[in-house]
C-alpha cells in the first residue's frame, strides 16, 4: 500500500466508469500486460501527503490527465495536445481498489463532491468534459440544430451535455437500433431516426433543410465522416469524437469542404476548464448523466462488464470495489 508523498492523495475506490477508450485499448492490443486502465474515478480519501487540502473521508472525483499550462499548446488553447497532459496521474489506474493521485492532479484537478452530487453522476465529470470540448469546438450556437451519429453511451452523453449547455438547441440522434432511438427520445432528443432519408426529413422539420449546424460523430470511420459532411449545412461543422479503424483513410469531395466553408474538427479529451464547467452543471442539478448507467459490477466481475460493453448489451458500466475489499 503506497504512502502518499507530499502533494499526493490516496483514494479508496468508490466507483469507476468503463469507457469506450478502455474497450478500444483492450481490443486493439494497446493495453499491454500489467497495465491498469480506468480513468473515470470517484474515490474516498484514505490518506494525504503533506500540503494536501483534502481530508480523510471526503469523496473526490479526479481525472487522470492535467496539462502543464505553460507550453505553446496550452498557451494557444490546445492543452489536450500538451506533452505533460499525456502523463497518467493515477497510479496504477482507475480499475484498482486503491489509487494514488499524483501532485499535479491533486492540486489542480481533484474536486471534493458536495452532498447533493452522487458518485454515479460525478464519475461522468471526465467523459462529459471531453464532450463539452467538442461542443465548444463545433461553434454551434444556443439556438442551433445538432445531429448526433450514434446513440450508444457516448452519443447519448452528447445529447445530455448539449441539452445542459445549450438548452434551446435542437438535437437529432441517429441510430439503427430501436431501443437506442427510444432512449434518445426519453432523454430529450427532439427526434431519433434511422440513418438515411429520415435524418434529412427531421432536419427539414426543424427549419434546416440544408443541413445541421453541427454533426457529432460518435461512431468513427470514413463512411460516418462522409455521412456527417452530407448532413452538415454550408458553414457547419463535423466533429470527430470516435476512433476510426487503424490506418483507415478518408475519401470525400474536398470542394464540398472548401467551397462551402464546412469544418472537420478533431476533438480529443477535455481540460480543466471543461471539467470545471461540467462539475458546475452537475452540482447545480442542470446536468444529470445517471440515466446512462445500466450496470454496477464489482471489480472482480470485470470480464463480465467488458463483455456487456463489447456486445453492446450495456450503455454505461460502473465498477465498484470487490465485496471482500469493500
Amino acid at each position: 500500500m503506497p504512502i502518499p508523498a507530499p502533494g499526493e492523495l490516496l483514494l479508496k475506490l468508490r466507483v469507476v466508469g468503463f469507457c469506450g477508450t478502455d474497450l478500444f485499448k483492450l481490443d486493439t492490443g494497446a493495453a499491454q500486460p500489467g497495465m491498469v486502465l480506468g480513468h473515470e474515478v470517484v474515490g474516498e480519501v484514505v490518506a494525504t501527503g503533506k500540503g494536501v487540502r483534502f481530508k480523510p473521508g471526503e469523496r473526490v472525483a479526479v481525472p487522470h490527465h492535467v496539462a502543464c499550462g505553460r507550453c505553446v499548446y496550452c498557451e494557444r488553447g490546445a492543452e489536450t495536445m500538451c506533452e505533460t497532459f499525456k502523463h497518467n496521474l493515477l497510479e496504477p489506474g482507475g480499475f484498482a481498489e486503491r489509487i494514488l493521485v499524483k501532485p499535479r492532479a491533486t492540486a489542480l484537478a481533484a474536486r471534493a463532491l458536495p452532498a447533493n452530487l452522487s458518485d454515479d453522476a460525478a464519475v461522468f465529470m471526465e467523459p462529459a468534459a471531453c464532450v463539452l470540448r467538442g461542443i465548444d469546438r463545433s461553434a454551434i450556437t444556443k439556438h442551433g440544430v445538432a445531429v448526433v451519429l450514434g446513440a450508444g453511451s457516448m452519443g447519448l452523453l452528447h445529447l445530455l451535455v448539449l441539452k445542459a449547455a445549450l438548452p434551446e438547441a435542437h438535437v437529432i440522434c441517429v441510430d439503427p437500433v430501436p431501443q437506442r432511438r427510444q432512449a434518445a427520445l426519453d432523454l430529450g432528443a427532439c427526434a431519433a431516426v434511422t440513418p438515411g432519408d429520415e435524418v434529412t426529413d427531421a432536419l427539414g422539420e426543424r427549419g434546416q433543410p440544408h443541413g445541421a449546424d453541427a454533426v457529432f460523430d460518435t461512431v468513427g470511420g470514413a463512411q460516418t465522416l462522409r455521412d456527417g459532411l452530407a448532413l452538415t449545412r454550408q458553414g457547419g461543422s463535423v466533429v470527430l469524437f470516435a476512433h476510426a479503424p487503424e490506418g483507415e483513410q478518408a475519401n470525400f469531395d474536398i470542394n464540398t469542404v472548401f467551397k462551402h466553408e464546412r469544418r472537420i474538427v478533431g476533438t480529443y479529451s477535455g481540460g480543466l476548464d471543461e471539467q470545471a464547467r461540467v462539475f458546475s452543471l452537475m452540482s447545480r442539478g442542470i446536468f444529470d448523466p445517471t440515466p446512462l448507467v445500466t450496470h454496477h459490477l464489482p471489480l472482480d466481475r470485470f470480464d463480465e462488464g467488458v463483455t456487456l460493453a463489447r456486445e453492446r448489451k450495456a450503455l454505461k458500466v460502473l465498477f465498484t470495489p470487490t465485496e471482500s475489499v469493500s
